[in-house]
């Protein structure tokens, strides 16, 4: 798509279904150097509602689909739609991508936060939500929830939601009028899919016949593409009226259109290699290979972590991360403060110091107030080496701050 004339160059060495593909984009778009529809190629839309419809077994909508420069695009562009100047609350989980909270300071949102249950595998819990829901019911400060954040697998924590508490949550959004944004960028990140197979909420609402307003994200940046650079994204309405659709399609109007590599890298995305195919035999071995290597590296490093002195950990069922939570000495606490640093992020500048390996502190994504967490990828490979690495610093900290 960058440079057409390649494809008279390797026409008898890549596969024909690569080339085909390429004609097909191009005879539709043109030039990726050239400006798109605001709401992105209507080809490229079109495969998406595809993809959603062959998922959920619902039908897609392409009017309904908006191409994003990634998914925090859409969540930005959806935060600032729902704020008013009238101290709009958003319900967020703890922890949380930060994304949340910096976009909700930008547009002068308020954070409603509920806690995720660590001791149950980090699930969300209803109780949490209603207790958040009544907490800004009586607070002075006048807040208006107006919609419920749920991420899906979690970041940082990896956990995948139960259709039982996927039916109780939409249940809730409809008691109270909320309306249901869905993160849901790490679906095909599944490390054990039959034990924790992931569910969308489209597929939710529309089993439930729901009127919930739900709007679902998600991102070439993340399964097994990680072209997290080229910025490609979607977001679907569902349930949403014609007048606010009408209001996104005027918001994204001003941005022009999402990057045209971005949308390319979408429709790769919505569309791989089928059966039968050329390329499928290559595809499916790159996936399948990815897809284990990364569940075994989680299992590893979870395993490894739990045998460690003060630290537990979730072996988190999706996603590209693992949350271990810290019993950190007191004499690091106090050494932080003396910082005016939170003790796990001195643990955390210490083992990048030490080490060089980079993890983030918990206090970057919210947790209780004492509690100590720091969220490490799986995705590098040579996982022996550096969580022998990250051992032998653990057992060093302890002893430097007093509890070896």
């Amino acid at each position: 798509m960058e440079y057409p004339p390649l494809v008279d160059i390797v026409k008898d060495q890549w596969p024909a279904d690569v080339i085909a593909r390429a004609q097909e984009l191009q005879a539709e778009i043109g030039s990726v150097g050239a400006y798109s529809h605001s709401k992105g190629i209507p080809l490229i839309r079109k495969h998406v509602a595809q993809f959603i419809s062959e998922r959920d077994g619902y039908p897609s909508d392409p009017e309904d689909i908006f191409l994003t420069a990634g998914a925090s695009a859409g969540v930005a562009l959806l935060l600032n739609t729902l704020i008013t100047p009238h101290k709009t609350g958003i319900l967020i989980p703890i922890p949380q991508y930060p994304l949340y909270t910096a976009t909700l300071a930008q547009f002068n949102g308020v954070a409603v936060p509920y806690h995720l249950s660590e001791i149950d595998g980090w699930s969300t819990s209803l109780d949490e939500i209603r207790a958040a829901l009544k907490k800004a019911e009586i607070s002075s400060s006048d807040i208006t929830p107006r919609a419920l954040v749920v991420i899906n697998p979690g970041n940082p924590t990896g956990a995948l939601l139960d259709q039982k508490t996927m039916d109780e949550l939409v249940q809730l959004c409809e008691e109270h009028s909320l309306v249901l944004l869905a993160d849901e960028v790490y679906q095909a990140n599944l490390h054990r899919p039959a034990e924790h197979p992931f569910h969308s909420f489209k597929q939710t609402v529309r089993r439930l016949n729901s009127p919930v307003p739900l709007i679902s994200f998600h991102s070439i940046s993340k399964g097994v593409f990680g072209e997290c650079g080229r910025r490609g994204g979607y977001f679907e309405c569902c349930n949403i009226p014609a007048d606010v659709r009408a209001l996104l399609y005027k918001m994204v109007s001003v941005g022009l259109c999402p990057p045209l590599s971005g949308q390319v890298g979408v429709d790769c995305l919505v569309r791989p290699p089928k059966d039968g195919e050329p390329s499928h035999a290559l595809w499916k071995r790159e996936t399948d290979s990815i897809h284990a290597a990364l569940a075994q590296r989680t299992q590893l490093m979870a395993a490894r972590l739990n045998a460690l002195p003060g630290v537990s950990c979730v072996n988190s069922p999706g996603a590209l991360y693992l949350y271990p939570k810290l019993e950190l000495p007191q004499g690091a606490v106090e050494a932080a403060r003396k910082l005016g640093k939170e003790a796990d992020t001195l643990y955390a500048l210490e083992l990048l110091e030490e080490t060089g390996i980079c993890v983030v502190p918990g206090s970057g994504f919210g947790q209780k107030e004492g509690e100590h967490h720091y969220r490490l990828t799986c995705l590098c490979p040579g996982v022996e080496e550096y969580v022998g690495m990250l051992e032998k610093f653990h057992l060093g900290f302890l002893k430097r701050y007093g509890d070896a």
